[in-house]
């Protein structure tokens, strides 16, 4: 009975302990979840102006010509730019990403093309490492707090291969599977094309696109245009993910943290039942012992 004790009182040492340290996780991811949103909210207005722009530029110039605007039947290769995390502790978030990107290219090969990985997040590089799959480039260290810069090299060696012929090594069009954040409660994996670029306008939006004049010439502003709108969605897409990120830490702490205050109360329950028993048992044994020297007395 004392080593069941003993026993009980070590797991609820162990649980408490966990309980802390889930419950600190779930109060940083709830404070990075807030910051996250800013980013994302602070994003919004350029990716939303320069994807106007781009669509403004190509419906008043019809016969207007870029290669990133091109088709290239010709290449069969398709890059899948898969963002995830560099950390755990969040539930099926990197899980549901893979499985998209899975999905992505799966259909990908019915279409008769041959995809290739780009990841974002030492998880996903785990992930292909461990199944022995072949990357054309990963980016670490770059996901819980992204940066424009780490988005601008992305979008560059992106941008990069798919001016590049298959014999080259490069790719024909580049997808993007990514986390959007809807709310605390709810995030979707999502795919988008990247390439190549599909401009369309915000559903909300109905206004016509206004005229722009350029200088010296739309084709040296698309130049200019398509790289910017390019990485712009690149890290609009990472700040997505980020904020993604945390609220699933957030919901998978706090999960965690219920889960540890509910396995505390078994084991406080257990353990009191316990020392009842012991109780109980050494009353008896203390009566039983009485019995027995009053009937010795008495003969």
């Amino acid at each position: 009975m004392a080593v069941q004790l003993r026993q009980l009182r070590q797991q609820i040492r162990s649980v408490k302990s966990i309980g802390k340290i889930t419950r600190a996780q779930e109060m940083i991811a709830t404070s990075r979840i807030v910051k996250a949103q800013q980013a994302v909210e602070a994003s919004k207005p350029y990716a939303d102006q320069i994807t106007r722009a781009l669509s403004a530029l190509i419906s008043h110039n019809v016969g207007i010509s870029h290669p990133l605007l091109v088709e290239q039947p010709e290449d069969k290769r398709s890059a899948v730019l898969v963002i995830t995390s560099d950390r755990g502790f969040a539930g099926g978030y990197n899980a549901n990403a893979l499985r998209g990107a899975e999905e992505l290219i799966t259909a990908l090969r019915e279409q008769g093309r041959e995809p290739v990985p780009y990841v974002v997040g030492s998880k996903g590089i785990t992930w292909y490492r461990f199944r022995d799959r072949e990357m054309a480039a990963e980016w670490q260290g770059v996901s819980d707090r992204p940066e424009f810069a780490n988005a601008e090299r992305i979008g560059r060696r992106l941008t990069e291969d798919f001016l590049k012929t298959d014999a080259e090594g490069g790719v024909g069009e580049i997808h993007v599977v990514y986390t959007e954040f809807l709310s605390m409660l709810t995030q979707r994996v999502q795919v988008r094309r990247l390439l190549p670029v599909e401009v369309t306008e915000s559903r909300e939006s109905t206004a016509v696109p206004p005229a722009y004049d350029f200088e010296p010439s739309a084709e040296a502003a698309l130049d200019l245009l398509l790289p910017n709108y390019i990485e712009s969605r690149i890290y609009h897409m990472q700040l997505q993910s980020a904020a993604s990120y945390w609220a699933a830490v957030r919901r998978a702490m706090k999960s965690a943290t219920d889960n540890a205050n509910e396995l505390l109360g078994v084991y406080t329950r257990q353990m009191n039942q316990a020392r009842q028993a012991a109780i109980t048992q050494e009353i008896s044994e203390i009566v039983g012992g009485a019995d027995a020297l009053a009937d010795s007395g008495g003969e």
